[in-house]
C-alpha cells in the first residue's frame, strides 16, 4: 500500500499543469539542500576541534550538551516558519477500501523524510564520528547520537501539533524570549538544568529510552489527532462559525480607496497567510540589532547601516507588498470585472504600505538608545521606503502572476505559492539602491550627508507620487488579462 501511495504522489506531481515550473523550482531547492547540507557536515566535522581550541578546559561534548537546548528551540522555530506539513488528497481515498491507519501512517511518514530532520543528522553525525576517532566510549557516543535523532523527530512531530494551534506557538515563542531575557540579565541560565539532562543522556546511555518514548508518544498523539477527524463528513462539511463584523467606518475618510483598504484589513485579519506576514514583518524591527551592536559596521562599514534601516521599517512592505496583486488572486476576476478605476486599487495598496512603514518607524523609537545618528538613519530609511520602495514594490507586483492560497501558511522548501524568480530581480534595487544613495555622499562628503541624501530620495519619490502611480497603472493595465488568466488556472 505504501508503494501505491508513493506512485500516486509521483503521478500527481508529474501530471500537474505546472509540472515544468514545479520541476525547475524543485531543482533549485535541491541545490539549496546540497549547499546547506554541506555546511552542516562541515560544521559538524570541525565542531570538536573549534570547541577544543576555544575552551580547552571544557570537554567539547559537555559544551555541546550545555547549549543543546538552544538548538532544540531553534529547530522548532525554524520548522514553524519554513517546514510545510505534507498533505495528501485524501477525500477520494475515503470512499474506497483503504485502511485509514495506512493513509495516516504514510502521511506521518512523509514528515520523517523532511530536510529539516536531516540537518541534525548531517550536523551531529560527523561530530560523533570525530568523537569515536578520538577514543570516546562507543556505546555512549552511539546512543547519545541516537537520542539526539529521537529528539529531532520529537520536534518534528511537535511542530505538527504546534501548527494546528497559534496559542501553542505564541506560548513557546514567549517562553524563548523570557529565557533569553533572564539569561541576558543573569537572573536564570537555562543551560544549566538542561545541560545536566543532555549530559545525562551521554553519561548514562540507558536513558536513551526517555527521548525514544517521547518520540513515540508524540507520533501517537499526531496519529490520534488526524484519525479523530478522518471521516468523509468531516472532510466535506464546512464548519459554521458565528459571523463577526469589525467597524471600519473610520476609514471612510480615505474616500474612493476606502473600500479597498477595508477589504485588505479584513483579508489580513481573517486569513492565515496574511497574518503570518504581519507577524514576520514585526521581527524585521529587530534587524538593526545585528548591525547597530557591532562596531565593525559603525566604524568600518557604515554604508551598510542604510541597508539595515530599510529592513527595520520595511518588513511589511517587503513581505506583503511583493505579493501584490497575488493576495487578491482568489477573487481577482470578480474584482477586475467591477466598474472601478485600477488607479484606486493600486493607490490603496500604496497607502497600506505607507501606513505600515509609519507604524514600524514609531515602533523603532527605542533605537535612539544607540544614538541620534542611528535613529536618523532609520528615519531616512523610512522615507526611502515610503518614497521609492513602495513604487518599486508595486512595479514588481505587475510581473507577479502566481496565485496565493490565503489560508495556507507559506513554508520554504515545500510550498512554492508566491515564488517567482522575477521577484528576486525586483528585490535587488530595493536592497542595493539605498546603499548606493547613502554611500556616495558619505564617501565624498560626510556621514550626515549620506543620511540627508537618503531621506531626500524618499521625499522626491513622494512628490512624484502621481507620476509613478500613473506609469505603474499603465503596466498593470497592459498585463491585466494575463494576470486574470494566471489567477484563474487551477493547480
Amino acid at each position: 500500500m505504501i508503494k501505491r501511495f508513493i506512485s500516486l504522489e509521483w503521478k500527481q506531481f508529474r501530471r500537474a499543469s505546472y509540472f515544468q515550473k514545479g520541476l525547475a523550482i524543485k531543482i533549485l531547492l535541491f541545490l539549496a539542500v546540497l549547499y546547506f547540507g554541506g555546511i552542516a557536515v562541515f560544521m559538524g566535522a570541525v565542531m570538536f576541534f573549534g570547541l577544543k581550541k576555544a575552551f580547552p578546559e571544557i570537554d567539547p561534548v559537555v559544551m555541546v550538551n550545555n547549549y543543546l537546548i538552544y538548538w532544540v528551540f531553534f529547530e522548532l522555530m525554524i520548522r514553524y516558519f519554513m517546514q510545510q506539513l505534507p498533505v495528501m488528497n485524501i477525500k477520494p481515498m475515503m470512499i474506497i477500501p483503504i485502511k485509514r491507519d495506512s493513509v495516516i501512517h504514510f502521511l506521518l511518514g512523509k514528515t520523517m523524510i523532511s530536510f529539516f530532520n536531516f540537518i541534525s543528522f548531517l550536523l551531529f553525525l560527523p561530530f560523533s564520528i570525530v568523537l569515536l576517532v578520538k577514543g570516546y566510549p562507543v556505546i555512549n557516543v552511539v546512543l547519545w547520537f541516537f537520542a539526539l535523532m529521537c529528539i529531532t523527530m520529537s520536534v518534528n512531530f511537535l511542530n505538527f501539533l504546534v501548527n494546528k494551534s497559534n496559542a501553542v506557538f505564541y506560548g513557546i515563542a514567549s517562553l524563548l524570549v523570557a529565557v533569553l531575557t533572564l539569561r541576558y540579565f543573569n537572573v536564570f541560565d537555562i543551560t544549566e538544568p538542561f545541560g545536566v539532562v543532555f549530559n545525562g543522556l551521554y553519561n548514562y546511555p540507558y536513558l536513551v529510552i526517555v527521548p525514544l518514548t517521547i518520540m513515540i508518544g508524540l507520533y501517537k498523539a499526531n496519529f490520534n489527532f488526524i484519525r479523530k477527524g478522518f471521516y468523509l463528513d468531516g472532510a466535506i462539511s464546512k464548519k459554521t462559525k458565528e459571523a463577526k463584523t469589525t467597524d471600519l467606518s473610520w476609514m471612510d475618510r480615505f474616500g474612493n480607496i476606502a473600500p479597498f483598504l477595508k477589504n485588505d484589513i479584513k483579508m489580513i485579519s481573517r486569513n492565515a497567510r496574511p497574518k503570518q506576514v504581519v507577524m514576520m514583518s514585526f521581527f524585521f524591527l529587530f534587524y538593526g540589532l545585528f548591525f547597530f551592536t557591532q562596531d565593525v559596521y559603525i566604524e568600518k562599514m557604515p554604508y551598510l547601516l542604510g541597508f539595515a534601516s530599510i529592513f527595520i521599517t520595511g518588513g511589511f512592505l517587503l513581505s506583503f507588498g511583493q505579493l501584490v496583486p497575488s493576495w487578491d488572486s482568489e477573487y481577482y476576476k470578480m474584482l477586475m470585472s467591477q466598474n472601478i478605476p485600477y488607479r484606486q486599487y493600486l493607490e490603496s495598496k500604496w497607502y497600506l504600505m505607507v501606513f505600515a512603514v509609519i507604524v514600524s518607524f514609531i515602533l523603532s523609537t527605542p533605537y535612539i538608545y544607540f544614538g541620534w545618528d542611528i535613529y536618523l538613519i532609520v528615519a531616512a530609511g523610512a522615507l526611502f521606503n515610503i518614497g521609492l520602495n513602495t513604487f518599486i514594490t508595486l512595479f514588481g507586483g505587475a510581473l507577479n502572476r502566481v496565485p496565493i492560497e490565503l489560508n495556507t501558511k507559506a513554508k520554504a522548501f515545500s510550498n512554492t505559492n508566491g515564488f517567482n524568480p522575477t521577484q528576486l530581480l525586483i528585490a535587488l534595487p530595493k536592497m542595493i539602491l539605498p546603499i548606493i544613495i547613502f554611500f556616495i555622499p558619505y564617501q565624498f562628503i560626510s556621514f550626515n550627508a549620506g543620511i540627508i541624501t537618503l531621506a531626500l530620495s524618499g521625499v522626491v519619490g513622494i512628490l512624484f507620487k502621481n507620476f509613478f502611480l500613473n506609469k505603474i497603472e499603465d503596466i498593470y493595465q497592459k498585463g491585466k488579462y494575463k494576470t486574470v488568466a494566471a489567477f484563474s488556472e487551477k493547480k
